[in-house]
């Protein structure tokens, strides 16, 4: 996955001028690739703590605050997610310097409130919100995600936690006044092990002044992408994206955090598509003299359904791939995992497993079996395939990459077309695994992991298990 930390100066006080601006950098950010951007603290307001004192009831926002909703109609036209930081309204006397998540359909997926307040008692930040009181947490394409603000970092045990709670990026929305405070980014980094983005604020004001500097870090403490240092003297708002991807810590299917997940299986039956849904498209070239490719469990259908509605005039889903018989699975699985091995000797049985698992499920969770997932891609009404950048079910070896639901480098028109099936399909409910742009799933175990439900509903069973044949 791409991320994006946004640089720009708000207007202050307008927090519908706010909105609108982020909504255009979203949208500029998914054109180039970003699966999720960052603001920086307080950006909705400015960072002016004057401000917002003077007017608590005007100056706070909810998630479903209707001067958001350029941001989120952003989230959905694009499938992108945000992090906006704003003063966020509660149920205490105070507002609390807040985070809002909104995921690619626009809907909130967690909601952090800033805990390390700045300030002595009664001073600065102190003296106008309320501290929060949890960590905040997200998972978005597979990767688990934490987030910060500003002094939050200057605690070592806050990234600590993250690491224990198996977080691989850590997200930072700050108003740093001075390159020397952006620099601890880098050492936060290396001494957790951890990607870190910061999105930094810009601007002067009564309350502290903010340097720019927004950028992203590797786990060594390399820094890869940095933006610009604020200048009063720039031209406009100074508005800058910095990017940096993070794909090779998706959350893989032989990850034990997915085999970890328990399945509650519903029983939901396997339906054949091709009857049960012949609105929807499906390819009729694969050898399978029973039909088992074109079944899914029911859940997922009426998902498919619902996400097909969502595409625009001259657009349809074509549905490739859904159930596998788990032998047929196991099969896939071992060719592939055989190809590593001639081509890599010296990788031990565990990066192979890891490895092949990127592409192919391994057996004894492969969603495909549990009739949870579905390989699909865009037609035009009249059935011609579009271009998604690569075929479906292009390894990452022959593509270079370019299976990746969110690589760089791809023609605009595969970009958009992705983009336009991502957000359909997220809006409707599904997930998608992040090295195959072609692979969502619903019900499954990566879906319980990507999702946070507590349970799978679907587990791998045999057709005539759920079919009666």
């Amino acid at each position: 996955m791409i991320i994006a930390a946004a640089q720009f100066l708000p207007v202050p006080g307008d927090i519908e001028a706010n909105a609108a601006r982020m909504a255009a950098l979203l949208t500029e950010a998914a054109e180039r690739g970003a699966g999720l951007v960052v603001f920086p603290e307080l950006a909705l307001t400015h960072y002016d703590l004057d401000l917002i004192a003077a007017d608590p009831t005007g100056l706070t926002v909810t998630d479903d605050d209707a001067r958001l909703a350029p941001v989120r109609q952003a989230c959905r036209a694009a499938g992108i997610a945000a992090v906006v930081n704003a003063a966020g309204r509660g149920a205490g006397a105070r507002p609390t310097i807040s985070s809002f998540v909104f995921g690619p359909d626009g809907a909130l997926l967690t909601r952090y409130d800033k805990v390390h307040l700045f300030g002595a008692e009664g001073e600065g930040e102190r003296a106008v919100f309320a501290p929060g009181t949890a960590d905040g947490r997200f998972t978005l394409g597979g990767i688990r995600f934490a987030l910060a603000t500003c002094f939050d970092n200057s605690f070592p045990e806050v990234p600590a936690r993250a690491v224990a709670d198996g977080c691989r990026v850590y997200l930072a929305a700050s108003f740093h006044d001075s390159a020397q405070r952006v620099a601890q980014y880098g050492h936060l980094a290396r001494e957790h092990g951890l990607y870190v983005l910061l999105a930094n604020g810009t601007g002067t004001g009564p309350s502290a002044s903010g340097c720019g500097l927004s950028g992203v870090w590797l786990p060594s403490g390399e820094r890869v992408a940095a933006a610009a240092e604020w200048s009063a003297a720039g031209p406009g708002d100074g508005a800058e994206l910095v990017l940096g991807d993070v794909r090779d810590r998706i959350t893989l299917m032989g990850d034990p955090a997915v085999a970890a997940i328990p399945v509650q299986d519903c029983d939901e039956p396997l339906l054949d598509v091709r009857t049960a849904a012949p609105e929807l498209l499906v390819a009729e070239h694969r050898e399978d003299v029973r039909g088992a490719f074109a079944h899914l469990r029911e859940g997922v259908l009426h998902r498919l359904l619902a996400a097909q509605k969502a595409l625009p005039d001259g657009l349809r889903l074509q549905i490739v791939e859904g159930y596998r018989p788990p032998g047929l699975q196991r099969r896939y699985f071992e060719e592939y995992a055989d190809e590593l091995r001639a081509s890599h000797p010296d990788w031990e049985a565990g990066h192979i497993h890891r490895a092949a698992s990127r592409y192919v499920s391994p057996p004894e969770i492969a969603p495909h079996s549990a009739g949870g997932a579905v390989d699909l891609t865009l037609v035009t009404a009249e059935g011609e395939e579009v271009d998604m950048g690569t075929p479906i079910n292009a390894s990452p070896e022959e593509s270079d990459g370019a299976c990746y639901t969110a690589a760089p480098d791809l023609s605009p028109a595969a970009r958009a077309h992705r983009r336009v099936l991502n957000s359909a399909l997220h809006a409707a409910g599904l997930v998608n695994y992040p090295t195959e742009w072609w692979h969502w799933s619903y019900g499954d175990r990566y879906w319980a992991l990507a999702t946070g439900a507590d349970h799978a509903l679907y587990g791998p069973r045999e057709l005539r298990e759920l079919d009666g044949r």
